[in-house]
């Protein structure tokens, strides 16, 4: 498509110049910027041929000739199935009838168009973009602009219950594929104008639309930037997952760690931003990215909040214990029957023994054939339909670990251990945290199965100063731990009651960190919770006497 427009001259009224056309490189990943250069004409034949080039060998692409009243040419440019078919016809019905002393586009579009959503433009990468992104374009004769309808209608998946973040309480509508409509339910949650939605695009090919989310009074201006940049820096052909996104502008490219919050749940994005913090919506996916992000925030869950403190505090500490288990439980059993069989009950160490009397494999070797072999079983799990993938999993790991312990490939102790391990793991809510976890597992394993608990220590200490040398946006990843946030530490281990956070997060700079106001929780902080008791419960006889006598 390229070669063709660089090979033919520019319509009359191009602000480039042929000269500047036929120098376009076909590997340019600003093509649909640098046609913003190029002005329609004021000849439609010209526009049309021009058009034609354009979209050669585009079937998808309706270009329709038909004329106003008074026989005046016009052209209507759209994509089949990007638009509404019905409002498509209504706006032809609507043009065939106009009078003959209308011709101007602005006549056009302020009186006779049966369209909510209109733009005037007056060059080709505008009408590119938005014919690509689902509008209709409408050319009238002697009119160097064009009118961009907007009449998207693309078939879209329904909205429904988000498969990877299912709740027990809370909402259960989930985004889709269509950004306006992740859009629309984000501001269905914020109703305030102080919630903004920059749009963008990316990818020299597929013309990504994206959207940039943020709270205008709370979020800093600092951080806005700087996403922004980063998105802008990206220069590639085609972007059509917000993973992709993720993997370019993300702080540390080789770290293990999700460093970018990505959810499917308008009520997170709509918590997130309420905390200073930034949304990136990606057309064409349900997962939308939030930063900055912290290592506390992938033990959080939006349910934490939604049940009473103390069932959020209970449920957030098994969480803790259970991911330490998943990181270092094959490490310990490897360590402890390697090197360190004294701190194993006597009992307990014959029974180990015992197990492993006939096991060819040392401990290590052990623990990685388990391993692997779990994790190939759960990947099965997510690859297979889901009316199989289940049972795949659960009697794929019965029927594995029987036959290994009955073949005498790995002791019976070791697959207890895997199953803790596999099972602790599953407690873990964000799903890229517990990917860090699950691939951490195996270099602590190692370095317990060569140096005991020392090796596990040391690991461990890498590991955290690793995190600590992190940055989300700017953002320290063990924030509020590292740097110590006192007032922070009520929503980390524990979650504190909703009225003893009057404060937004100190570790997120933020315009106003004030969330709420005083009086609510001084007086249940004073009460113990609020007075009801003048609030009349009792319940009259129906048998009382009436009033003066009277029946």
């Amino acid at each position: 498509m390229r070669a063709l427009l660089r090979d033919r001259p520019l319509p009359p009224g191009s602000a480039a110049g042929s000269a500047s056309q036929a120098q376009q490189d076909p590997r340019d990943y600003q093509f649909i910027e640098q046609l913003k250069q190029t002005k329609l004409s004021l000849l439609l034949d010209e526009n049309h041929t021009f058009i034609k080039d354009l979209f050669s060998e585009c079937s998808d692409v309706v270009v329709r000739e038909f004329q106003l009243e008074g026989g005046i040419p016009a052209l209507l440019l759209f994509v089949d199935g990007l638009t509404n078919t019905q409002l498509l016809n209504e706006t032809m019905k609507a043009l065939m009838l106009l009078g003959t002393g209308e011709t101007a586009i602005s006549q056009i579009e302020d009186k006779m168009l049966p369209v909510s959503q209109t733009q005037i433009s007056d060059n080709y990468g505008d009408l590119l973009a938005s014919v690509l992104g689902g509008d209709a374009a409408l050319l009238v004769e002697a009119n160097d602009k064009a009118i961009l309808l907007g009449i998207r209608g693309a078939e879209k998946r329904s909205v429904g219950e988000p498969e990877t973040e299912t709740v027990v309480r809370g909402p259960r509508e989930g985004f889709v594929e269509s950004i306006r409509t992740n859009t629309s339910m984000i501001r269905r949650k914020l109703k305030t104008p102080k919630l903004k939605m920059k749009s963008m695009s990316v990818g020299k090919e597929s013309n990504t639309n994206l959207v940039v989310c943020y709270m205008d009074d709370l979020a800093m201006p600092s951080l806005v930037e700087e996403v922004v940049k980063r998105l802008e820096q990206i220069k590639v052909d085609g972007i059509f997952e917000s993973g992709m996104i993720e993997e370019f502008i993300q702080d540390d490219a080789f770290s293990p760690f999700p460093q970018m919050q990505y959810t499917e749940r308008p009520d997170v994005v709509a918590g997130a931003l309420l905390q200073g913090r930034v949304a990136i919506l990606t057309d064409g996916t349900p997962f939308v990215l939030i930063v900055p992000f912290v290592f506390i925030q992938i033990m959080q869950t939006n349910e934490d909040y939604y049940e009473r403190f103390q069932i959020g505090t209970l449920l957030r500490m098994l969480r803790y214990v259970f991911m330490f288990l998943s990181l270092t439980t094959p490490a310990f059993y490897v360590a402890i029957t390697t090197y360190h069989q004294e701190l194993l009950p006597t009992s307990l160490m014959l029974s180990v023994a015992a197990a492993r009397e006939a096991i060819p494999f040392p401990a290590v070797v052990e623990a990685l054939i388990m391993e692997i072999t779990f994790e190939a079983l759960r990947e099965a799990g997510i690859r297979l339909p889901k009316a199989v993938g289940s049972a795949v999993s659960i009697l794929g790991a019965l029927v594995v670990g029987q036959a290994a312990v009955q073949a005498g490939i790995v002791s019976a102790p070791m697959v207890i251990v895997v199953s803790i391990t596999g099972i602790a793991s599953f407690t873990i809510p964000r799903f890229n945290g517990a990917i860090a976890i699950r691939m951490l597992r195996f270099p602590i394993l190692i370095a317990a199965s060569i140096f005991g608990f020392y090796g596990i220590f040391f690991s461990l200490m890498i590991l955290i100063g690793h995190m600590a040398n992190l940055r989300s946006f700017g953002v320290p990843y063990l924030s509020p731990i590292g740097p110590l946030s006192a007032a922070d530490t009520k929503d980390v281990l524990v979650r504190a009651p909703l009225w003893e956070m009057v404060k937004r997060p100190e570790f997120m700079t933020v315009q106003d960190n004030t969330r709420m106001g005083n009086e609510l929780p001084k007086q249940i902080k004073k009460d113990g919770g609020l007075d009801g008791s003048n609030i009349d419960h009792v319940h009259k006889s129906s048998e009382e006497e009436p009033p003066n006598g009277s029946s």
